[in-house]
């Protein structure tokens, strides 16, 4: 089997890597293709992956030899794949860092996925990924396309105007709470008894329940403050604040709930995440390409990137039981095994609505529970409904978003506004009007896609 990983030369792809050697006695996978635009950073990641340090025949479990090859023609990457992991970053780190930057110098939210940054970032990720989408759809129709590449759920609905049931997003927040909650409650979220009651957009979801043979056990933790403080998002968002709400949310929701608060803080800080980021993997390839083991310097890089996650966010450091929540790699080798390999698993992915969410069209993409084999993915529609405050949010969002698709489809910068200006993160008709105007003057990328007026 053939897995194709696009964005092969991004800093987290040795995770996907090692997780599908991991499980190559699940998911028979011969041959990875890493395709990237960037060909300097493809040579580091994919020495990374098969040089000094990678450990790769130890870890082939003694299957056949795992071919990897990198490539700069996504046609050649593609075709004939069984199975395309999608995880690009148009723009690069530097981009980040101006969707951030942009935003915070007119007082709104400076993040990468969310609010008026994030639009940012699909809006020049958009016509690349809608291109791609339709090279998988004639090259590999057979293929099966996960999707991580950011923001997940608005970019997998784009795709799916090409790829169908074909394409499905994944994320790692909604599963590690789901994890984390059931470590506490000392439930195993794989048991057939337990069923999630989770049900959002991707980055805007809430856990409203875990029940285990029937009985929900998310009022035992939200009552009792040793068990609640346990809960990394809890902690977060504030135990009284979860309580008020009667749910769980994703950590997401920070930036929502204390917008100002999360401004501030950024603001305040000395550099946006976006530029830590930048600043850190540009010496990271810088280095990797000078060492005898880019392993090791990946591995440190790496372990300073998860201990500094969402950090404004939070009042401590991360706890070692907060990073256990299993990465979005293992949801990707878990859903690859599933697909392809008859497995069954139940998990949180982005697929579209039909239905569920009632005020959204049925091609909406949501994050909802699925169970998944063999025969495909099928959404459970959870017990509990939205909350007419979390279904004002999520529809609010939800038509930012279709407005971006619309937009980025028709080059119209009117569109933009408009999307931006209905999303709940921008507070202001007049100040989206100069962001989508700020980021056109700093994107030449975004500039390119919305040419008309």
């Amino acid at each position: 089997m053939k897995l194709v990983i696009l964005g092969g030369g991004g800093f987290r792809v040795p995770l996907v890597y090692s997780a599908v050697l991991a499980a190559r006695h699940r998911v028979p996978i011969t041959e990875v293709v890493l395709f990237d635009a960037d060909p300097g950073r493809l040579a580091v990641m994919h020495e990374v992956l098969t040089g000094p340090g990678s450990g790769e025949a130890a870890a082939s479990n003694g299957a056949d030899p795992l071919r990897v090859r990198a490539t700069t023609d996504l046609d050649d990457a593609v075709t004939g794949a069984d199975v395309v992991f999608a995880a690009i970053r148009v723009g690069g780190t530097r981009g980040r860092v101006l969707d951030e930057r942009v935003a915070l110098e007119r007082g709104l939210l400076g993040q990468e996925t969310i609010g008026p940054g994030g639009l940012a970032y699909a809006l020049r990720t958009l016509p690349i990924m809608e291109h791609v989408a339709s090279r998988i759809a004639e090259l590999a129709p057979q293929a099966w396309t996960i999707n991580f590449t950011n923001p997940a759920g608005l970019i997998t609905e784009a795709m799916r105007t090409h790829l169908g049931e074909r394409v499905v997003g994944i994320c790692d927040t909604p599963i590690g709470l789901v994890r984390r909650v059931a470590r506490v409650l000392g439930v195993d979220p794989a048991a057939e008894s337990v069923k999630v009651d989770y049900l959002g957009l991707n980055h805007l979801g809430w856990l409203h329940g875990l029940r285990t043979g029937g009985v929900d056990r998310l009022p035992e933790l939200l009552a009792d403050d040793r068990l609640l403080g346990q809960i990394e998002e809890a902690r977060t968002l504030g135990l009284d604040w979860v309580r008020a709400r009667g749910a769980l949310p994703n950590e997401y929701l920070y930036y929502y709930d204390y917008t100002r608060e999360a401004v501030a803080r950024i603001r305040e800080s000395a550099q946006t995440r976006g530029e830590f980021l930048d600043a850190q993997q540009r010496q990271f390839y810088l280095d990797a390409g000078q060492t005898q083991d880019p392993r090791a310097v990946w591995s440190a890089t790496l372990a300073e990137r998860e201990a500094t996650y969402m950090a404004e966010a939070r009042e401590q450091e991360r706890e070692d039981q907060d990073l256990e929540g299993g990465g979005y790699h293992e949801v990707a080798v878990d859903l690859m095994a599933a697909l392809l390999a008859g497995e069954r698993h139940r998990m949180i992915l982005d697929v579209a609505n039909n239905g569920i969410i009632p005020t959204l069209p049925d091609d909406a993409v949501i994050e909802v529970p699925c169970a998944v084999d063999r025969d495909g993915i099928r959404p459970e529609v959870p017990p509990t409904a939205l909350t007419l405050d979390e279904l004002a949010l999520v529809t609010a969002v939800k038509a930012a978003d279709r407005g971006i698709i619309s937009a980025s489809r028709s080059g119209s910068r009117q569109e933009a506004w408009h999307a931006f200006a209905v999303h709940p993160l921008v507070d202001s008709a007049a100040v989206a009007r100069d962001v989508v105007d700020a980021y056109i003057d700093a994107h030449p990328t975004i500039a390119a896609v919305l040419s008309e007026a």
